[in-house]
């Protein structure tokens, strides 16, 4: 063979085998990814009660999985802080998510009672001019006053949301000498109005924390939030109470029931 084809034949063969070489690190960073939503579903749902992951080998067989993969897939969670490595321990969860459901119409209280106390810190409450969006939603006039009201919410005096809440005046008003620091709005609602709340519209996203934001969610600036707006309405239908609710991405999972209807 030609020394020039025998110089063309080495470099196809090199660059079949970066190829090849890629493939399969794409494969077990896939294979990864995979496997660290499997753990993650298993952190979410207390399946350690000890706090201890098992050991790599054990994960690995668990799963069906080489070591690397396992490897790499702890990474993922701890990159995402929920475990940490320690030194002569392992694997251990650091950090948990609560679960928020998404199929009941429940302020954060009620729906996190079973995890411990949720406080609110009033940040800022007071009358402000109905921006063009928030009058139409909550179907009062252009311009005219909405009470706004702005609350750091902590679960266990861990910072979990940041709520920005509008209402109309004549309803929110009687709020004004209410108990937020430790009662659901939602709570504080049907006990002004003496009606029922009935439904409400919900939007999820993520979105990236702004500088405010995040300060006073303690997060990383430029981490993502969970961004809940929700629209909710009394029982005959009034629209009532419009939120833009961040949450903690890594502190709290939404869930819910879906049923399919055709």
């Amino acid at each position: 063979m030609p020394p020039t084809d025998r110089i063309r034949d080495h470099a196809g063969q090199g660059a079949t085998t970066v190829a090849a070489h890629r493939t399969r690190r794409r494969l077990r960073a896939d294979r990864a990814r995979q496997l660290a939503d499997l753990l993650r579903r298993q952190l979410l749902t207390d399946a350690y009660p000890d706090g201890t992951l098992p050991h790599e080998d054990a994960l690995a067989t668990d799963y069906g999985a080489s070591r690397n993969t396992v490897r790499e897939a702890l990474d993922l969670l701890r990159a995402e802080g929920l475990v940490a490595r320690q030194p002569g321990v392992g694997t251990v969860v650091v950090a948990r998510k609560y679960p928020h459901g998404l199929d009941r119409l429940m302020g954060l209280a009620e729906t996190l009672h079973e995890h411990g106390r949720v406080t609110n810190e009033v940040r800022t409450m007071g009358p402000v001019p109905a921006p063009a969006p928030v009058a139409e939603r909550l179907q009062v006039a252009p311009a005219s006053d909405v009470l706004y009201i702005e609350r750091l919410r902590r679960l266990n005096a861990i910072p979990l949301s940041l709520d920005l809440t509008y209402l109309p005046l004549d309803i929110g008003s009687a709020l004004l000498g209410a108990d937020l620091e430790n009662t659901d709005v939602f709570r504080l609602l049907e006990s002004v109005t003496g009606r029922s709340l009935g439904h409400a519209e919900i939007t999820l996203e993520a979105v990236t924390a702004d500088a405010h934001s995040a300060a006073v969610l303690e997060a990383p600036r430029g981490a993502a939030v969970l961004m809940l707006e929700r629209l909710t309405h009394l029982a005959d239908g009034r629209p009532v109470d419009l939120e833009f609710i961040r949450f903690r991405g890594d502190r709290i999972a939404m869930s819910g029931l879906l049923r399919r209807s055709l």
